[in-house]
């Protein structure tokens, strides 16, 4: 009998011990190492500024079909991208407020393919209205699964809406959200929506967090509706103010995701934020047609690093992404000028389940089924 339960018992060690080894996540340093904020830098393990520089999914509910290993690899060997962003859709058709678990499911890929490429990862609550309750329970599952790793970022509210209170609304909103957080990690770096689309980072400079570390604040702009001589002025206030910066979300045409392309002004934008040396990401790696979209239409994730399926904007931003120094390589992390990559990375650890600026953003209307601002593709396409 006690020869039985100890065969019964090596049957059961070696299967646990099977589980554990084939979900094992292969975790590449990223290569920055662990990030933080200092004055209004963000720096590298080794406290050298450093810049983040790639791109953004489109809400996960209308292209999903980039949520992968393919794509977060093409950004980063065809891209030269050390960062993407997981653009988590939270209200209307399908979002998370629906269905969390496939929302869940999807942000999983791309973290999991990111870290296993070295790369950086931005998690986005995309949405425009508070939902802070289930903000909260998203969170706290990315922590307690992925908060062990130096990839990852917390971005908890991608664009609250014009009028919104900064003091009175977000600041509350985002301490809820940090707590939950920081229950589970000290470390990583939370990034935080700023009032009217991200553009009014001059008045969360007035009143900025501060109970916490490792903060940073969202600003966003699309180059043909937004200039660096009209809202800049913003951003270099709340820089003045020794607000940090961050801008998850910025696109080569108007705000509404169409019209033309604005090289003369992305250029100037870009010039401007790496003198500032601010982190920043395209919008989007989306098949959509229309002008900010990076990939043409049709175009499947194996194809995201083929040139012939960038769009206009697509080549614009990979042309200007590849002269940068990202720290990154199709063949792995590699420590960029200034950088540490000592200690950077963490042991792989077992898979767990898994002035008003002219022609501000306009808000998506109330309908549940309206489209937001940069109208997702619909089901027809």
């Amino acid at each position: 009998m006690c020869r039985l339960q100890f065969l019964f018992f090596r049957v059961f060690l070696l299967h646990a011990l099977h589980i554990v080894f084939c979900n094992a996540l292969t975790a590449t340093p990223p290569p920055y190492g662990q990030l933080s904020v200092s004055g209004t830098k963000l720096v590298g393990s080794n406290g050298q500024p450093v810049q983040l520089i790639g791109n953004s999914l489109f809400w996960h509910q209308f292209q999903g079909q980039y949520w992968n290993a393919d794509t977060v690899k093409a950004l980063k060997c065809n891209w030269n991208a050390n960062v993407v962003r997981a653009a988590v859709g939270v209200d209307l058709e399908r979002g998370y407020m629906s269905d969390p678990t496939s929302a869940y499911n999807l942000a999983v890929a791309v973290i999991e393919a990111a870290i296993s490429q070295g790369m950086y990862v931005i998690v986005d609550w995309h949405s425009h209205e508070a939902h802070a309750d289930k903000a909260v329970e998203f969170f706290t599952k990315i922590a307690k699964a992925y908060g062990s790793y130096p990839h990852v970022l917390y971005e908890t509210f991608n664009e609250p809406l014009q009028g919104v209170s900064w003091t009175n609304i977000l600041v509350p909103y985002h301490k809820k959200v940090i707590a939950a957080i920081r229950a589970l990690d000290a470390k990583n770096v939370i990034i935080l929506g700023t009032p009217t689309w991200c553009q009014d980072v001059d008045l969360a400079s007035q009143n900025p967090i501060k109970e916490y570390k490792n903060l940073v604040y969202t600003f966003h702009f699309y180059a043909s509706t937004h200039f660096v001589n009209g809202l800049g002025a913003k951003l270099q206030t709340a820089i003045n103010n020794g607000l940090p910066i961050f801008v998850t979300e910025y696109g080569t045409c108007a705000a509404d995701g169409n019209g033309n392309i604005d090289t003369n002004s992305i250029s100037s934008w870009w010039t401007l934020l790496d003198n500032l040396k601010i982190s920043y990401l395209n919008w989007a790696i989306s098949d959509k047609s229309e002008s900010c979209s990076a990939l043409k239409p049709g175009t499947p994730a194996a194809n995201v690093g083929v040139s012939s399926a960038w769009t206009t904007s697509g080549n614009l931003v990979a042309a200007h992404d590849k002269k940068k120094s990202t720290g990154v390589s199709c063949n792995g992390a590699t420590p960029a000028r200034g950088s540490s990559s000592a200690n950077s990375g963490k042991p792989a650890a077992a898979k767990k389940p898994p002035a008003k600026p002219a022609a501000a953003k306009k808000p998506p209307a109330k309908s549940s089924k309206a489209a937001p601002a940069k109208k997702p593709k619909s089901k027809s396409g």
